[in-house]
Formats: structure tokens, C-alpha cells, sequence
């Protein structure tokens, strides 16, 4: 992986886990995920967005069924601490501060 995808990676993470923090009940779809990281500049495919999600999962950021039709991802204590900056992950990138 390029420095450039693995920044772009960074970057697709944060998206994902800010997103979740300002959902109710800090829950999604992986659908409307592409809609969100389109929004944002970071245009991610379906896999992309699949590869991240089990990644978070993997690191105890999210929860999510993976036996589903339909991917609904629920951002855990540790994934909203990331998205607020209360924490931080190297292969993350750190928010920058809200207004």
C-alpha cells in the first residue's frame, strides 16, 4: 500500500467513526456510509468501505453482524473517543478540532 492510499485509509476511518458519533445510537448502514465518505472528498467503493468496517471491528471500534444482508455498524465507546479525539490510533487520523 502507497503512502498516499494508506493516508487516504486514515482519513476513510475517521470519516466512518464521526459519522457513527452523530448518528442516533451511533449506528449506520454501510450505504449510506458511501454517501457520507462521497460528501466528504474520500469516494470509497463498496469493498473499500467493507475492508474498513471489518478493520474497525477487528480493532474494537465498531460492532456489526457480517451474516446480514445489510451491513448496520454500531461505533463502540472506544470508536466514539477516536471520533471525538479523546483518543487516538496511529492508523487513524486525529480529528481536528471542531468549532
Amino acid at each position: 500500500m502507497s503512502a498516499y492510499q494508506k493516508t487516504v485509509a486514515k482519513h476513510r476511518r475517521l470519516a466512518i467513526l464521526r459519522h457513527l458519533e452523530g448518528c442516533v445510537e451511533y449506528t449506520s448502514n454501510a450505504s449510506i456510509l458511501g454517501d457520507v465518505l462521497k460528501g466528504v472528498g474520500v469516494n470509497s467503493t463498496r469493498d473499500q468501505i467493507v475492508t474498513e468496517l471489518a478493520w474497525l471491528r477487528e480493532t474494537g471500534m465498531v460492532t456489526y453482524d457480517d451474516s446480514a444482508d445489510f451491513v448496520v455498524v454500531t461505533a463502540t465507546v472506544r470508536g466514539v473517543e477516536i471520533a471525538t479525539g479523546l483518543a487516538s490510533h496511529p492508523d487513524i487520523q486525529r480529528p481536528s478540532p471542531r468549532d
